[in-house]
């Protein structure tokens, strides 16, 4: 995450562009790193996904104690409220929630707050958070077994299956948030729930912010299944963009997964 900043003067290609989130040619500056995510779907899930993480230069997302705020600069927080602004939903797990209690508005850019939905595979996370309390509509997704009642504070609960690993299928959530219209899906973190959705093969497009900073230990950005070449690890290309400080990897994934080629 990055620190708030003061909301910026509108930009005349943003909002050319935020036009394009209902069906209007992308036009402007913004358009070559923002038109993808505006693509029709092409997966047989009718969704078009795109995660997001932020980084520092030895790859870290936090410290070993959980610490994140703030690893990106004001560029970074600017691109990610204009993402949440063009998707219909951003997704975040339960530790996001636990450590950052984020808002998930799109108050540093003009455009809609997407709908909001935390991951909470076994309802872990009380309704005292944010997200449960006010703000816009937002979704708790868990387990089809977790105890407890249809509503978590002001969040509706979304039951789906759990897997063999105990968690919940991305493939399954895409499914559910498509059958409700919800077809733009940003999964914005935390790194856990970013490399499932990779892992999974449920993601067409992968933001990675990269800041100038060097941590030395701590929290990996992706947590993926072990390869056993060099041949065998997913191989990608990619566009870098300027978000200053930082600089942004705009990366065309497709839906591939480790272990095969993009």
């Amino acid at each position: 995450m990055t620190p708030p900043m003061d909301c910026p003067v509108p930009d005349p290609d943003w909002i050319a562009l935020l036009a394009a989130r209902d069906g209007a040619p992308p036009e402007g500056a913004l358009a070559p790193l923002f038109a993808p995510i505006l693509a029709p779907p092409v997966a047989p899930d009718g969704c078009r996904v795109v995660g997001r993480l932020a980084q520092t230069l030895d790859g870290r997302i936090a410290t070993a104690s959980g610490s994140s705020q703030w690893i990106g600069g004001p560029g970074d927080i600017l691109h990610t409220h204009r993402l949440r602004a063009l998707c219909h939903a951003v997704v975040v797990g339960a530790g996001t929630v636990r450590h950052d209690n984020p808002r998930l508005t799109t108050r540093e850019a003009a455009g809609p707050d997407p709908i909001r939905v935390v991951v909470d595979t076994n309802r872990r996370l009380s309704a005292e958070y944010g997200v449960f309390r006010d703000g816009p509509v937002t979704l708790l997704a868990c387990a089809e077994d977790a105890p407890g009642a249809d509503r978590h504070g002001t969040a509706e609960v979304l039951r789906l299956p759990r897997e063999a690993d105990g968690g919940i299928a991305p493939a399954a959530l895409l499914r559910a948030l498509a059958a409700r219209g919800l077809t733009r899906i940003f999964v914005e973190g935390g790194g856990v729930t970013v490399s499932r959705f990779l892992a999974a093969g449920c993601l067409d497009r992968l933001h990675v912010t990269i800041a100038p900073v060097l941590l030395g230990s701590g929290i990996p950005a992706f947590t993926l299944p072990a390869v056993p070449r060099i041949a065998d690890g997913l191989r990608f290309t990619w566009q870098v963009h300027a978000i200053p400080p930082d600089i942004l990897l705009d990366i065309p994934l497709d839906r591939a997964r480790p272990g095969c080629q993009a």
